[in-house]
């Protein structure tokens, strides 16, 4: 199912381009876009993880740097039956996490230092968790390839914009729409996948730990931290948003394009699931 998602999305934001090439360029302009598309899918799948990991100025860490995190994840990976991913620090004060990666074995999960100073370590293990159950269910492939080509297709609009429509068919029209609606496009294209992988990375980060009220209290801070501090590179590149584990933009159209459920029903959820596992021994129990 993940397999088929990730062609489908990949489906639609190539043919996003094809559009914009067309609007642009007519048919030597959908030619051009067809093959920059073809390029920017192989990149991405090969390199997509460096790039938004450079995006973010992120550094590996290991057990004699950052001997507590990297614990949790191997420790983490180890229940979770995964290979233990490599580990990364972004030097950014807002408190927040993503996973990339094309595949499980080659899984990187990295966490902001603002993180690290706001919760605790059974709330970081719930964020870990939650991150290595993206990792688990494939999803980093489809998000990280998502943050790159949308990335592109912003570009491309922005590109319409200052150089005109000389030989786009619709004229200054055509630009209009290219400017207004292909990252527009985009954005929806990742909302619509992001909000029900963030529930089910939720779910599967609880059962990992077997303590859903550790990743309950975490999202709470974060999401409150979050709302104050600011994320320069997200804000710089709105299309890698969905890689979070909240939402770290802020102002303009960050809350019509969204790309996470609301805070509040993730909480809720996993209070839901702490009535269960409270119940039975967990695995770091």
């Amino acid at each position: 199912m993940n397999l088929f998602k990730t062609v489908f999305l990949m489906s639609l934001l190539t043919g996003l381009f094809l559009v914009i090439g067309a609007l642009i360029g007519g048919g030597p302009g959908m030619v051009i876009a067809f093959l920059f598309a073809a390029g920017l899918n192989l990149a991405a799948y090969w390199n997509s993880d460096k790039m938004l990991l450079s995006m973010y100025g992120a550094r590996q860490v290991d057990a004699s740097t950052s001997p507590d995190l990297v614990h949790i994840v191997e420790r983490l990976a180890a229940q979770a039956h995964l290979p233990t991913p490599k580990v990364f620090i972004s030097e950014n004060p807002q408190p927040n996490a993503f996973a990339t990666g094309r595949s499980p074995a080659h899984a990187a999960v990295c966490v902001t230092s603002g993180l690290l100073a706001t919760v605790s370590n059974e709330e970081l293990a719930g964020v870990i968790a939650h991150e290595l159950g993206h990792v688990k269910n494939r999803d980093t492939l489809t998000m990280t390839m998502t943050a790159v080509i949308a990335g592109a297709i912003g570009m491309l609009a922005n590109f319409a914009f200052f150089m005109g429509g000389r030989r786009n068919p619709l004229g200054l029209v055509g630009v209009l729409l290219v400017t207004l609606l292909a990252p527009i496009a985009a954005i929806l294209v990742q909302a619509a996948i992001s909000r029900s992988r963030e529930f089910e990375a939720d779910r599967a980060g609880a059962e990992l730990t077997g303590r859903p009220l550790w990743l309950a209290d975490a999202l709470a801070q974060i999401d409150r931290s979050a709302q104050k501090t600011l994320n320069a590179p997200a804000d710089a590149n709105p299309a890698t948003a969905h890689m979070f584990i909240i939402n770290p933009l802020h102002g303009g159209m960050s809350g019509l394009f969204a790309s996470h459920p609301a805070t509040a029903e993730r909480i809720a959820r996993l209070r839901a699931m702490a009535g269960v596992a409270d119940q039975q021994a967990g695995p770091w129990g």
